[in-house]
């Protein structure tokens, strides 16, 4: 294999020659490893990307010192302990292969997947690394299969590229996105590129020909600006005619040029002239200056037409605004904890918390390190698609972001094929599957927070619901009890539960059983209430009868006569039927017939609701 320390020696010139020797050292740590995967990018391949970002030394290095073929190596004795952090944390990304052909077609879980890609880096450098090597990774698929091809170029539009976006930084973003449209569409991307090729010549002789004119008139007015065609990129044209449904002749911004100042003042100046001495398009005048993109671009951007009524986009801003549009965050991590922001940077990080959508701290943090990500993490299901859970979430949380019923019949889970207890703390990455039982019986110890079962306050709340809907049920069942003893010693034989409800001010049946149940209401109240209707008799609505043709039929429920019921519907008991009642929540006791397939198949704790029921004609 050639050596590549003969052809590189000056390459890294804007580093000192205290950097260099590092560098050196790094390259030829890995120069002559054996290559036993020719399409998977070397650590040098991957710095040399990100050499026209203009990061820093540590960068670079682990750059280099990331190559696959490097294990275990004691890096931090030689580089330090931020080098050996920096690469300990890329290879984790590199091992992040989680992008499959099922998550593409959900944008919701591509959306999650980009979330946990961020939250996996210790530091921001560690992505730019990750992107860095995926645009590596591209320019080394023709060695690979048409089949994954085209999957390399599709997670690299869905995943990393707007990742580069976000960050802010164009250079990649444009890289990424040419590469692996090139690969995704080969005949559409060489059409474009084509007809790019075959308009070139006329294209540049119109752009040179404006930007004479313009370096006269801004050199007359006293403006000193740099002012360079803007090349266009593949990708984008082809989404531009497509959007617009354009052939490529027809969109006006394939002739482009930027114009770059020192000031933003000038940038205006330099607006006001342009729009004086040239004919201008309103509609297409943007200003992202006074009103940045969400990710810190800024630029000031307008479309004129020249003499022979071409169409030329003129973007104008200062150096600062150019570099950070071409270098986005890449440009900035030297950020220091007490100085002040600029405002691109402070763009860029409140557009990576938006993409993490993060609620619960709303400030911008005081350097690039990923505590911007740090409150989330990632898990698998078994069947690969990806949860987003709180950090510290355990298994048990995981069953309930899947389904509640998953969560009350939870009884143990299984991370990345081991059994953990259920107050495991899951770490993003790994897969879980969820161990169930038949029987659904939430423990009241999940809720207690000193054992730490859950974490999510939504899973609290759903055990909290349960346990509170079980109690009533328990409650309900005592009141019942309780009202049928009271009326059973004062010897009661008429209606009475309108009067009852009435006199404790309640609008339905099951909430006096339940409050009997809790003692809200106590047995010295209920029965100085069953005292009074017993002594002073009201009129009250007739025992509850239930005709077939031309007969009455008297209800009994357990001994009383004097019992809300009604007939079910699915089994249509009639006199003559055995029949058997069971205790509903709000709607009295519902009457089946024995063999009702509904009553078959209750469980066993539903058993407990069932009542004796006598039919007979009155």
């Amino acid at each position: 294999m050639p050596s590549y320390l003969p052809v590189k020696q000056d390459i890294f010139t804007r580093f000192s020659a205290t950097e260099n020797v590092l560098i050196h050292q790094a390259i030829a740590l890995v120069d002559h490893l054996p290559d036993t995967e020719t399409q998977r990018p070397h650590g040098l391949d991957v710095a040399l990307n990100l050499l026209p970002l203009n990061v820093d030394l540590e960068t670079i290095l682990a750059a280099i010192l990331s190559d696959w073929r490097l294990v275990d190596y004691a890096i931090q004795e030689e580089f330090g302990s931020t080098v050996a952090s920096l690469v300990a944390n890329v290879k984790e990304l590199n091992r992040l292969n989680i992008y499959s052909k099922n998550i593409a077609t959900k944008t919701s879980q591509v959306e999650i997947l980009r979330r946990m890609l961020l939250s996996t880096a210790d530091d921001i450098r560690a992505i730019l690394i990750k992107l860095a090597y995926r645009l590596a990774r591209l320019k080394k698929l023709p060695q690979e299969t048409e089949e994954m091809r085209h999957f390399i170029a599709q997670e690299t539009l869905d995943l990393y590229s707007p990742i580069a976006n976000r960050l802010g930084i164009g250079q990649l973003k444009w890289a990424l996105e040419d590469y692996a449209f090139r690969y995704l569409e080969p005949s559409h991307y060489l059409s474009v590129a084509k007809a790019l090729e075959n308009k070139r010549i006329n294209r540049e002789a119109c752009i040179n020909g404006f930007i004479l004119l313009l370096q006269e008139r801004l050199k007359s007015s006293g403006i000193k600006a740099d002012i360079k065609g803007r090349p266009k990129h593949i990708y984008s044209i082809w989404q531009k005619m497509q959007r617009k449904q354009l052939p490529i002749n027809e969109l006006y911004d394939l002739l482009a040029v930027r114009v770059i100042v020192n000031e933003t003042t000038q940038c205006y100046e330099v607006l006001g002239l342009v729009h004086q001495h040239w004919k201008s398009i309103p509609k297409e005048f943007d200003d992202y200056i006074a009103n940045p993109k969400n990710n810190g671009y800024q630029s000031l951007h307008t479309v004129i037409l020249t003499e022979d009524a071409n169409r030329i986009e003129v973007q104008i801003r200062t150096k600062d605004m150019h570099d950070f549009a071409e270098l986005g965050v890449a440009a900035h991590w030297r950020y220091k904890e007490g100085s002040n922001q600029d405002i691109a940077t402070e763009k860029s990080i409140a557009a990576l918390r938006r993409l993490l959508e993060e609620t619960e701290n709303d400030s911008l943090l005081t350097n690039f390190r990923t505590e911007l990500f740090c409150d989330r993490v990632y898990i698998l299901t078994p069947a690969g698609e990806l949860i987003d859970l709180v950090k510290g979430a355990t298994p048990l949380d995981f069953a309930y972001a899947i389904h509640t019923d998953i969560g009350h019949r939870c009884r143990g889970a299984k991370v990345n094929g081991r059994i953990v207890p259920l107050t495991y703390r899951l770490q993003t990455g790994e897969q879980v599957e969820v161990l169930t039982n038949h029987d659904i019986a939430p423990n009241p110890n999940w809720i207690d927070p000193n054992l730490a079962y859950l974490k999510t306050p939504s899973a609290i709340q759903k055990v909290k619901t349960w346990i509170s809907q079980q109690n009533k049920d328990k409650h309900n069942l005592l009141g019942q009890k309780t009202l049928e003893k009271e009326v059973k010693r004062l010897g009661l034989n008429k209606s009475y539960l309108s009067c009852l409800l009435k006199q404790f001010n309640l609008t339905n049946i099951d909430k006096l059983f339940v409050a009997l149940g809790r003692k809200e209401i106590t047995s010295k109240q209920l029965s100085q209430a069953l005292q009074a209707l017993k002594e002073h008799p009201k009129k009250v609505p007739a025992k509850k009868k239930s005709s077939t043709k031309t007969h009455s039929i008297e209800i009994t429920v357990a001994g009383y006569d004097n019992i809300l019921t009604h007939f079910a519907r699915c089994c249509n008991p009639k006199q003559g039927d055995d029949v058997i009642g069971f205790i509903t929540h709000g709607h009295g006791i519902a009457i089946h017939k024995l063999d009702c397939s509904h009553i078959c198949e209750l469980s066993e704790e539903q058993k407990k609701q069932l009542v004796t029921v006598t039919l007979k004609e009155s």
